[in-house]
């Protein structure tokens, strides 16, 4: 089978476009760094085999590393291949680079399978490459690989680990779906323990972790450590993640002293904060202080993006003042920005809650006609919207339509249909659609026994309401507050 740049150069005029004089000049002169065409480094790199005898390793390895760099990595380890089938030998950073090139592709299995090769080609792994394998793992959420790993690195000594393998590690920690932040701070103490001075991404990392998890004291405490025990200076980074997740709490007097601290340290809030404090403040209906916070932004120079603007639209679509919220919409292509996903579920979100589905439904197909794909938010928005005021036919189509476009709903949407269901008294197909889910979450969820519940008491159908509250507790659920507010739920007992 041809290999990608043997295809790819059949395509092409035969006169080459690199002449024996302008290869050596390459040679010379090192312009691989300069490469941004992926058909004048395959070009080249035809000519290179060629040549007698053939070039150094450094020169096959620094072409290699060009097309890494402009991402082409399925090419890149087409060429790494055939350079091992010519027979030019591969060092630690080749290999590096192959390995990287596999991992950033999502390939870290083919990574380690390169890994091997390293060891039969007597090339010894260095850190870099071990930091690279972990970094495909982190990438690849295979947290619990990725510690396996580096406790084998460890134990058997295979490198000495630096700030970046303890980086790689504290951000799959902290990044991945299970965070794990206690993890995160042990091996914070390893790095003290291994005479690795932590830098401030891995303090940065863990406090933004903390952070999300509403764990501000915690971040506080180390914010300390890191400026006053261990020398090492926040950046604008570390106080933008302190200061939202102080605007999670709603510590505002907290998030205004940070403001000023930020200041005296000589620290400028950038792009991000400000729209940290923009979004904040308008998902606490604070409007007014949000364009004040927007006004401060262009006065420093500082120029607002789609973000900024989506937030603020938010923000008035939440207090119900659509005018202002379309005014703010109607404004960006004036100032070039392009409504992305986010801008729009704002909008339709709005729309939907003042019972505007007209206008809603408008802005949903403007949306998909610029090429928009709406994400299950946008879709759970509409079908709530379309279930509020009785379409229930229409919301069925949508979600056909979802459906069809592989949007996979999730147990908001679910909850959604169920609910919307109920509400307009088609009780028999909420049931339908539920025993339909088989074994899922769903069915075991006292939310949604206490939606379907509801409906079927709503409608007068006690006696599928009875069977209902039987299932739950035969499933072991304890009715909650909801199932008691449940308007006659006690006749269930009966």
């Amino acid at each position: 089978m041809r290999g990608i740049a043997t295809s790819v150069r059949h395509k092409f005029n035969p006169v080459n476009p690199f002449s024996s004089l302008q290869l050596a000049s390459f040679h010379a002169s090192s312009k691989f760094q300069k490469l941004t065409n992926l058909n004048h480094a395959l070009n080249l790199f035809d000519q290179m085999i060629h040549t007698q005898p053939l070039p150094s390793v450094v020169k096959f390895t620094q072409l290699l590393n060009s097309v890494a760099k402009i991402k082409h990595f399925s090419t890149c380890l087409d060429i790494f291949k055939r350079m091992c089938a010519v027979g030019v030998p591969v060092d630690q950073y080749s290999m590096s680079i192959a390995i990287k090139c596999c991992c950033h592709s999502y390939r870290t299995d083919h990574a380690f399978a390169l890994l091997a090769c390293c060891f039969k080609r007597a090339v010894v792994p260095n850190v870099v490459l071990y930091n690279t394998l972990l970094d495909g793992l982190v990438l690849e959420d295979r947290i619990l690989e990725a510690e396996r790993l580096f406790n084998k690195l460890i134990k058997h000594k295979l490198c000495e680990p630096d700030v970046v393998t303890f980086s790689t590690m504290v951000k799959g920690l902290c990044n991945c779906k299970v965070v794990n932040n206690d993890t995160a701070i042990g091996l914070l103490r390893l790095m003290d323990e291994k005479g690795v001075k932590p830098n401030v991404v891995v303090y940065n990392t863990i406090i933004d972790s903390l952070c999300k998890d509403k764990m501000i004291d915690d971040a506080f405490k180390l914010f300390k450590e890191m400026v006053f025990d261990k020398g090492v200076l926040p950046t604008v980074v570390t106080y933008t993640s302190l200061i939202h997740g102080l605007c999670n709490l709603g510590r505002w007097d907290e998030v205004f002293k940070l403001l000023k601290e930020m200041e005296d340290v000589r620290v400028s809030p950038d792009l991000h904060t400000f729209n940290v404090l923009v979004d904040a403040f308008c998902k606490e209906g604070k409007v007014n202080e949000a364009k004040a916070v927007i006004d401060i932004m262009v006065k420093r120079g500082v120029v607002p993006d789609i973000v900024t603007y989506s937030s603020l639209i938010d923000g008035y679509c939440l207090r119900g003042e659509m005018t202002k919220a379309r005014t703010v919409y109607d404004s960006l292509t004036s100032q070039g920005l392009i409504p992305d996903v986010v801008t729009y579920s704002s909008l339709l979100n709005g729309y939907c809650k003042n019972l505007n589905i007209a206008e809603a439904m408008n802005m949903f197909h403007e949306m998909t006609r610029k090429g928009l794909k709406p994400d299950i938010v946008t879709y759970n928005t509409m079908l709530q919207g379309l279930f509020r005021v009785g379409l229930c036919e229409a919301a069925r189509k949508l979600f056909d339509e979802m459906l069809s476009r592989g949007k996979i709903p999730n147990e908001c949407t679910y909850g959604i249909i169920l609910d919307g269901l109920c509400n307009n008294h088609q009780v028999e197909e909420a049931l339908s659609l539920f025993h339909l889910l088989g074994d899922s979450r769903l069915n075991s969820d006292i939310v949604v026994y206490n939606i379907l519940i509801n409906g079927a008491m709503k409608c007068g159908k006690f006696d599928i309401a009875r069977v209902l509250f039987c299932d739950l507790m035969l499933k072991g659920l304890q009715p909650d507050v909801r199932t008691h507010n449940v308007n006659g739920w006690e006749k269930l007992l009966t």
